[in-house]
């Protein structure tokens, strides 16, 4: 069993705009609403492709109330952790005229001590039947730097495989507790071992440094539109993104997660998760907002990756 942990979801909204213009009243494309969080975005992803998950996350107040409805509107089997403070909101304009993106965040509710409590216990609470459990998106505020890091103690303690997914000190924490698997991105990597920026082999020399120290097991490092990284102790695989045309990358990373803890879940190797997981993360950036992928999609992206993988060693 698969369960996504996600502290600090978000109602997300995204529209579209001919061009931003400061002080104009811009008037917006009719705005489009998703269920929005690393573990939540992970667990759509997974529900895609015809797996089940569990996502567990903290709502509150009105935004808490429209999460909810928006996650049953995705099928998703969930559990509420409910909080005093207001779910955020997060906001995605595309400006048509040049296809940029601008994507806006907010720091989300501080959440108390008694809730911070409420979610160790809904986690001590978990089937004996969870597998993986995959903690992903920001650390809201009110929480120490260490919060991921004790889940994942416990985590451990429980028999459960931890996925982590998120940046900073909280990545950091996570990380010393020892995870499973982690997918930082190349900026995320090089801060992690000390560096400025990673070239080349730098990167899984970089990636194996986490491994020897005992942060993971496995380093999946997103390389963005030219795909990803997969390292361990003894396998270093370049999966090659194919070329899409990109029109929003909102949730690609959360699909590249969703795509592989799927796969690992069906008894998948990881060559093959990571090979999945980029075809998700790609098939991601086709579509709009949060909405993800479609399975036929990420399919169509994964049989040309599994063409090229073999013949492409080098990125």
């Amino acid at each position: 069993m698969i369960v996504t942990l996600t502290l600090n979801p978000a109602v997300d909204v995204s529209t579209n705009v001919d061009r931003l213009v400061p002080t104009h009243k811009l008037h917006c494309a009719q705005p489009q609403y998703d269920a929005g969080g690393g573990g939540i975005n992970v667990s759509k992803a997974i529900h895609r492709l015809g797996g089940h998950s569990l996502a567990l996350f903290t709502a509150g107040g009105p935004n808490g109330l429209t999460l909810q409805k928006l996650v049953d509107t995705e099928a998703l089997s969930y559990q509420l952790i409910h909080i005093d403070g207001m779910t955020r909101e997060s906001f995605v304009v595309t400006e048509t005229s040049t296809n940029l993106q601008f994507r806006f965040g907010t720091p989300g509710p501080e959440i108390t001590p008694m809730e911070a409590e409420s979610c160790l216990t809904a986690l001590s609470k978990l089937p004996a039947s969870t597998d993986y459990l995959v903690i992903s998106g920001s650390l809201p505020p009110g929480l120490p730097t260490d919060f991921y890091g004790l889940i994942t103690r416990q985590a451990k303690a429980q028999g459960i495989k931890v996925i982590i997914d998120t940046s900073g000190k909280p990545l950091q924490s996570a990380l010393q507790c020892g995870v499973f698997l982690t997918k930082p991105n190349l900026g995320e990597l090089a801060r992690l071992v000390g560096k400025e920026r990673l070239e080349g082999k730098q990167v899984s020399l970089a990636a194996r440094e986490l491994i020897q120290a005992r942060w993971c097991e496995v380093v999946v490092v997103s390389l963005g539109p030219r795909g990803a990284l997969l390292v361990t102790n003894d396998l270093h695989e370049y999966i090659p993104a194919p070329i899409v045309k990109t029109i929003s990358t909102v949730g690609a990373g959360d699909s590249l997660v969703g795509g592989m803890v799927y796969a690992l879940g069906q008894g998948k190797s990881l060559s093959e998760a990571a090979r999945l997981g980029v075809a998700c993360g790609t098939a991601a950036t086709q579509n709009s907002g949060t909405h993800l992928f479609q399975k036929q999609e990420a399919d169509e992206l994964l049989a040309w990756i599994n063409q090229q993988s073999g013949s492409v060693n080098e990125w």
